[in-house]
């Protein structure tokens, strides 16, 4: 067994297989890394197979009134995350790690800090999310000030930062947990971060 059974392998992988071109590669480097490491028979040139091709789909969308009756099935907090999602087209990473700077009320814009790629972009806020996402705002800053009372009120530090400046948060990170839960005191475990200043 050599080259040509090899390219003939990865072939049938391809046709009758119907793999991904990510099975197909594992498949190739496992098969070079037995003659070369193992065997000691190193295949000699390019091996020229049939390669398997990636399947693109489209994504199944709802229609506006489907959206409607899944938004209509939320509440509280978790409405204005689907309006966020729905009206800015936000990852729900990106709208979970939302900061108060990122949200520009005058110009109806939302800043994605960090997306996919770790690129930055611009995009629209829902006017239908205002009010509720400015109602949440002050809910949240109620609730940093009433933690700051209590000995909480510690907002993350990104990365290396809270080694870098360790005086960045007036608490350590401990102090900024539950002493139970080992979280921060929060009812509300979605947009709801530890410094009403810092983080929605």
């Amino acid at each position: 067994m050599g080259k040509t059974e090899i390219e003939a392998f990865l072939t049938h992988l391809a046709v009758e297989g119907n793999v991904a071109p990510s099975t197909q590669n594992q498949a190739l480097h496992a098969l070079l890394f037995l003659y070369r490491d193992v065997l000691e028979q190193p295949i000699v040139g390019n091996v020229d197979a049939l390669r398997a091709r990636e399947h693109r789909r489209l994504p199944t969308v709802l229609t506006a009134e489907e959206t409607q009756r899944v938004l209509g099935q939320l509440n509280g907090v978790y409405h204005l995350i689907g309006l966020l999602l729905y009206g800015s087209g936000l990852r729900v990473q990106e709208c979970l790690s939302l900061r108060v700077k990122d949200i520009d009320f005058t110009h109806r814009e939302i800043i994605v800090r960090s997306g996919k790629g770790d690129k930055d972009r611009v995009t629209m806020l829902p006017e239908k999310a205002i009010p509720e996402l400015e109602t949440h705002l002050t809910q949240v800053r109620t609730q940093h000030e009433r933690d700051l009372q209590r000995g909480y009120g510690m907002a993350p530090l990104p990365d290396a930062l809270e080694r870098k400046y360790p005086k960045g948060n007036p608490q350590s990170s401990e102090a900024g947990q539950h002493p139970q839960t080992g979280q921060p005191p929060h009812l509300s475990p979605l947009l709801c971060h530890a410094s009403a200043r810092s983080r929605l």
